[in-house]
């Protein structure tokens, strides 16, 4: 049975019950759905093989997929990934906590169920899904919604798909109208735009002037 926690009142009781049922949620192995600027998203712990698995069986993701992964701080992404060049960190400095998500080098010396060389890496914006994050660690985050349905904008939107699959919903208020992240490959010293979203490749140019664009190839 899941349930809803309204959030949506800024710091006090509400909001620390639900970061705190949102923690247990996924240290159990179980799913959590948060808020973030776009759309609310389920997540699960990303070094709990169990949380994984039940996240990609919720969504219909093959074991080769990628999830996503939302971090809180520069700090905890350095955990994660490895080999940021100077240009990469200057990318985080200017829109990170915000919609751009990098595609980097994972730390080889990781021992987790997202067996990749690379990660897509994330700080959010909002503040509820920040405040989970630093009691959780990193989370696999994607939207919460059933294939080839709408992101949920709401936090009925995103139960009235999900349901039960997700044990714990933190209510925010409905997520803004906002554009996509932006997805930029950093895996090399030169970045690489792969999608445009909410930072577009006029507003990178600003901070990495030789941004290569392939954003027509991967559409």
């Amino acid at each position: 049975m899941s349930i809803v926690i309204d959030c949506g009142r800024g710091p006090g009781t509400e909001r620390d019950r639900g970061i705190t049922a949102g923690a247990a949620a996924v240290r159990r192995g179980e799913l959590c759905v948060l808020p973030t600027e776009a759309a609310y998203g389920v997540a699960a712990d990303a070094f709990s093989a169990r949380g994984l698995a039940r996240l990609r069986e919720v969504k219909g993701r093959g074991p080769d997929l990628p999830l996503p992964v939302l971090v809180g701080s520069v700090q905890m992404a350095e955990g994660i990934i490895t080999g940021l060049s100077s240009q990469a960190r200057d990318l985080i400095s200017a829109c990170w906590p915000g919609p751009l998500t990098l595609v980097a080098r994972q730390q080889p010396t990781l021992m987790w169920g997202l067996q990749a060389d690379t990660l897509q890496v994330r700080m959010p914006l909002h503040p509820l899904a920040l405040s989970l994050i630093a009691t959780t660690g990193p989370l696999a985050v994607t939207t919460a919604n059933r294939a080839g349905a709408a992101p949920p904008r709401t936090i009925e939107a995103a139960r009235a798909q999900l349901g039960d699959d997700a044990v714990v919903y933190l209510d925010a208020g409905p997520a803004e109208a906002t554009d996509p992240s932006t997805v930029v490959d950093v895996t090399d010293e030169v970045p690489v735009l792969w999608r445009t979203g909410a930072f577009d490749l006029d507003a990178l140019q600003r901070w990495v002037p030789d941004i290569i664009d392939a954003s027509a190839d991967q559409a």
